[in-house]
């Protein structure tokens, strides 16, 4: 800032630096409407040094490039409860830090935040210009602009070989954040990986040389492990495929036994309550003449109706009559829809746990509530998700449930009740986006990790 106090103009995004955190690049949103600036940050991890509250954490400074990565350790100046743009509420910790805006340096405060699918992986809020900028939104770039060959200079070659692991991604639809995310994971850490649309996959039946080939005729018995992210819809020909893989001795991630057992909701349930684990009371029935003993079944109204095939919230509906309740299961069962009928939690109230389990460990755990009007927490359908503690009795039925099933990778979901915890799911293909977006932990890359601690593999890490 010059001499005169004369406010710096600035655009509607800039290059910035943070020299103390060893970031000499980094593009911002100018956001004069966001009170608090945000850095992207992953792997975060509290610890104390000196009887003081320090974290650390993880920077893709560069957008769109995850292979670039900055660690960092700052003192924690605060925690703040922050409703994201995507309507995520979360606990965020706040660093001190000195920013580098053209020629001016001065300390800014800054919350940590998954950026991932943001635009920008920093976000300038108005505290920061207090007194020192204007924001003139026609402009940007205004304080000097960073080229390509620049950004090489400061953080080295971009490209990574592939020294690594052959992994297929078998699922539906490239485009999700989670199989991106998967994709991008497994590629910074130098493995080879293929996006195989199930659809388009298809196979040799053969005692001897069993294969599995792409569209176009590619083989695709090479692979060292297939991540299996299975949809509901293809469940018949998905799990025939990860079969086909195994018979192969090609490690999948999850395997078509554990699948097939998760999609089952029923059976699923069954095994939970022979391995010891709580459930709502849940009835079944195959006839309409037995609604009235259903309901009462499970403790009367209200209460849940969820059909077995339902998935991301989808299918399930709460009856609070037992004239609304009868309408439902008779409507369901008239569609030849086989359905459960379960206790309704009240004092949940509109809040369950989902539990990231890999390998037999919970890594992330976030509380979803339900959106206004709802009874049922879920983030695809307007609800939000905040990081929680999970006591270590939900942490033990989370890990327990995945290994009944024999899931690999699991979402687990939890709900609250005077009881104790109970087990209301356990899904096999989990989104990341939600419980990514939440902890701010790399979720994707801890499957890659398993992957390669299942199969031994070690890399040579590069800083």
């Amino acid at each position: 800032m010059s001499e005169n106090n004369t406010k710096v103009i600035v655009g509607s995004e800039e290059w910035c630096a943070f020299p103390e955190l060893g970031i000499p690049a980094i593009k911002a949103r100018v956001d004069s409407g966001a009170k608090t600036s945000s850095i992207h940050a992953f792997n975060i991890q509290p610890f104390r040094r000196e009887g003081l509250a320090w974290v650390s954490f993880e920077i893709h400074p560069v957008q769109d490039n995850r292979r670039i990565v900055i660690r960092c350790e700052r003192p924690v100046v605060d925690k703040r409860r922050v409703k994201s743009s995507t309507g995520i509420a979360e606990t965020r910790y706040v660093i001190s830090a000195a920013i580098k805006l053209g020629e001016d340096i001065w300390d800014i405060e800054l919350t940590l935040a998954n950026r991932d699918s943001m635009g920008f992986r920093m976000l300038l809020g108005r505290e920061a210009m207090v007194s020192r900028l204007m924001v003139d939104p026609a402009l940007s770039c205004t304080t000097g602009d960073v080229t390509e060959d620049t950004l090489s200079q400061h953080y080295g070659p971009t490209e990574n070989k592939k020294t690594g692991l052959k992994i297929g991604l078998l699922a539906s639809n490239e485009e999700l954040y989670s199989n991106q995310r998967l994709l991008e994971a497994a590629e910074e850490r130098g493995h080879e990986i293929m996006f195989l649309n199930i659809k388009q996959c298809y196979m040799k039946l053969d005692a001897q040389d069993p294969e599995v080939h792409y569209r176009g005729g590619r083989l695709l018995n090479d692979l060292d492990a297939v991540i299996t992210r299975i949809r509901p819809s293809v469940t018949f020909y998905g799990t025939a495929l990860a079969r086909q893989f195994e018979s192969m001795g090609i490690y999948t991630t999850n395997s078509s036994a554990a699948i097939s057992q998760s999609r089952d909701k029923l059976f699923s349930l069954q095994l939970m309550l022979k391995g010891g684990i709580k459930i709502p009371t849940t009835g079944f029935a195959n006839s309409p003449m037995d609604t009235h003993d259903l309901i009462e079944m499970v403790g009367g109204v209200p209460l849940i109706v969820k059909l077995l095939e339902g998935t991301q919230g989808r299918g399930v509906v709460l009856a609070e009559t037992k004239k609304a309740a009868e309408s439902v299961i008779n409507a369901f069962k008239s569609l030849r829809a086989n359905l459960l009928v379960q206790q309704f939690i009240k004092e949940a109230d509109g809040k369950d746990l989902r539990c990231f389990v890999i390998d037999g460990k919970v890594v992330a755990s976030i509380e979803r509530t339900a959106a206004p009007g709802e009874f049922r927490a879920n983030i695809h359908q307007g609800g939000t998700a905040s990081i929680v503690k999970i006591t270590p009795e939900e942490r033990i039925l989370a890990v327990k449930a995945s290994k009944i099933l024999g899931l690999k990778v699991a979402g687990v979901d939890i709900i609250r009740s005077k009881n104790g915890p109970l087990l209301l799911e356990v899904n096999s293909s989990p989104g990341l986006e939600g419980i990514e977006t939440a902890t701010g932990k790399d979720i994707a890359g801890m499957i890659i990790s398993s992957i390669e601690k299942k199969l031994r593999w070690k890399r040579d890490l590069v800083q």
